[in-house]
């Protein structure tokens, strides 16, 4: 046998995987690997940290995702197997990086300090390798030797990690007792555990069957990049995703449905007749077909889903919360595209796997979630094809990965609605009124004015003649909104549900002032994006937190300095101001009337208060 196995090594802090990782080095493999030490102040050895290294049988070096490779020979013994194995860092981020390299794995290693036991990082680890398909687990209870290889101790643990495991599906464990240090148990078999009758950790790890090879699922190649030579079709770049990919083969456009058949296939430099899981290509077509970064090349049977809605598990990876209506970038291979997460639908507890109701999503936690996109993306559900079914979920001003998420199902809401054809245009409803449709968004803390602004606005584009909706925070938590409070969460539903209201209204051809202290960019930016270029119109009502605490019409400053109010705006919770508002008010020296009077002057220079002569043609 000489089939290759893909490890994962995991576990909490200090649990010895970069010892194992070497010990396993030592005892005569190649390897390559990128190192920083650290200190195990219980130890006498110093460990080397292993980000990433791939294990052979001494015939070859490798290198693993992209990591810097050195080399060292000794051959102990021929193995029967090739292994390449992961040990992902333990920073506090780690959660992407067990993740994307479960993935690409066949077994992990769960090691637990002999002394400490079980910690929820264990779990949590073991949990994530679950979910991204990992069947097969091995519990490696390390450090055996300072607990003086009890055998009681070891078996307490391996029932604890079995029945947390008996919970995974399919889940196959096997426990081995060892010393990474010492060597006890991980290449050789030990004197100081007679008690044990398995056999040591690398002879299991040879015997174990490898599964299905990726390149039987269907052909995903998402397109990078589209050349044009200087004679002949136009050529299209990117790395194939799973599958593989043949000249003279049929192949399908997702994005498109149209045929046709693959004429030329170049990888590092030359043609070749067929290319690979993991192969970076360009390929030519029969055809000159409309075909753009981010489509995807699939095979005729199997194409992959088309959805702007999906069920997901999500793995949190920020330490901002995840709060669902907050709009981030999702990338699914090649495609990018703006999502939300609509509905979450629990957190999953480490503990005993519990599904706990939720509204945040934190560092490190999972939950099962729906998710909706500002346009379809091409996607296989994450049992069908590892590669095209899981995604990340990025920041949309810092670009940071927030999220790792793995797509269960697309939703039938997404494939059985569809947008109704309306004769009376927005166009033809703002012509009736002699004016465009606007959005006029106050923000500013509570008590900065926005509410007595907007209401002194209103009334003068009524004198005016204009047709005006004036939607402010407190009305609209009366009805529509009555069901949200004032945790960051609510908070970002809120806005949400305003905007879209507010986008309806715009359609409806009217001037909506909306006074709202809408605490958060993000959720700014959504409401302007849900609108048409020009519709929306910043305003920030810019007065000092002192002086809205002094004023405090409501009373509402005085409530929460006494504690009876959580989650107060400019005290206990953030205000995110305006970078770049078409307008910035001075509601401290100016009067609300003399402020109206100027957002008047704003919008007749910029011609929303009287129809534009193609507007007024438009029917």
């Amino acid at each position: 046998m000489n089939e290759q196995l893909r490890l994962l090594t995991c576990g909490s802090i200090g649990s010895g995987k970069s010892t194992l990782t070497n010990r396993l080095l030592d005892a005569g493999l190649v390897f390559g690997c990128h190192a920083t030490e650290n200190r195990d102040s219980k130890r006498s050895a110093t460990d080397t940290k292993i980000d990433s290294a791939l294990i052979v049988d001494g015939l070859k070096v490798g290198q693993e995702l992209g990591i810097t490779v050195n080399t060292a020979h000794s051959h102990f013994r021929t193995l029967r197997r090739h292994f390449i194995m992961a040990d992902p860092s333990g920073h506090e981020g780690y959660t992407s990086d067990i993740v994307n390299e479960a993935s690409r794995s066949d077994l992990v290693i769960v090691l637990v300090d002999a002394e400490k036991g079980l910690l929820e990082r264990a779990r949590h680890d073991a949990f994530l390798c679950s979910l991204a398909g990992i069947h097969r687990f091995v519990l490696a209870v390390n450090k055996m030797d300072l607990i003086g290889f009890d055998e009681s101790r070891f078996k307490e643990i391996s029932e604890a990690f079995a029945k947390f495991a008996g919970q995974l599906p399919a889940c196959q464990v096997a426990a081995v007792p060892l010393s990474a240090l010492h060597g006890d148990f991980v290449v050789r078999a030990s004197p100081r555990m007679p008690w044990y009758r398995g056999p040591p950790l690398l002879e299991h790890l040879e015997t174990i069957g490898v599964a299905s090879l990726p390149d039987a699922a269907p052909l995903r190649l998402p397109i990078q990049s589209v050349g044009r030579p200087n004679a002949g079709f136009c050529s299209y770049a990117g790395i194939v995703a799973s599958g593989s990919i043949t000249t003279g083969a049929d192949v399908l456009i997702a994005r498109t449905g149209v045929r046709s058949r693959i004429t030329r296939i170049v990888s590092t430099g030359r043609d070749h007749e067929s290319a690979f899981a993991d192969d970076a290509v360009a390929v030519t077509l029969a055809d000159d077909l409309d075909v753009s970064p981010g489509d995807i090349i699939s095979s005729l049977v199997r194409p992959p889903q088309r959805a702007d809605a999906f069920a997901a598990h999500l793995v949190w990876m920020s330490k901002t919360a995840l709060l669902p209506g907050r709009t981030y970038l999702l990338k699914v291979r090649a495609q990018t595209t703006r999502a939300m997460v609509t509905e979450l639908k629990y957190r999953i507890s480490m503990d005993n796997l519990d599904q706990l109701a939720a509204k945040e999503l934190h560092l490190n936690d999972v939950g099962v979630v729906n998710i909706a996109t500002s346009e379809p993306i091409y996607f296989d559900s994450y049992d069908d094809n590892r590669e095209t079914g899981k995604f990340v979920l990025l920041d949309r001003h810092s670009n940071a990965t927030v999220a790792a998420g793995l797509i269960r199902f697309g939703l039938r809401r997404a494939a059985n609605t569809y947008f109704q054809a309306l004769e009376i245009t927005k166009i033809a409803r703002a012509r009736l009124k002699a004016q465009e449709p606007a959005v006029l968004w106050f923000t500013g803390l509570s008590g900065a004015g926005k509410s007595t602004i907007a209401n002194n606005l209103e009334k003068k584009l009524h004198t005016l003649g204009k047709h005006t909706f004036l939607l402010d925070g407190d009305n609209v938590r009366h009805g529509l909104n009555r069901d949200l409070g004032f945790t960051e969460a609510d908070r970002v539903e809120n806005i949400r549900r305003v905007a879209e209201v507010a986008k309806l209204f715009a359609e409806a051809g009217l001037i909506t002032l909306i006074a709202f202290i809408s605490p958060f960019r993000a959720e700014r930016e959504m409401a302007r994006e849900l609108l048409a270029p020009g519709e929306f119109i910043e305003i920030f009502v810019n007065t000092p937190l002192e002086v809205c605490e002094r004023r405090d019409p409501k009373g509402l400053y005085k409530k929460a300095r006494r504690g009876e109010l959580q989650n107060f705006t400019g005290l206990d919770s953030p205000y995110e101001p305006p970078i770049d508002p078409e307008l910035t008010l001075d509601a401290l020296n100016e009067d609300p009337s003399a402020l109206a009077d100027r957002i008047i002057d704003f919008m007749q220079r910029r011609g929303l208060l009287s129809v534009k002569p193609d507007l007024a043609q438009a029917g």
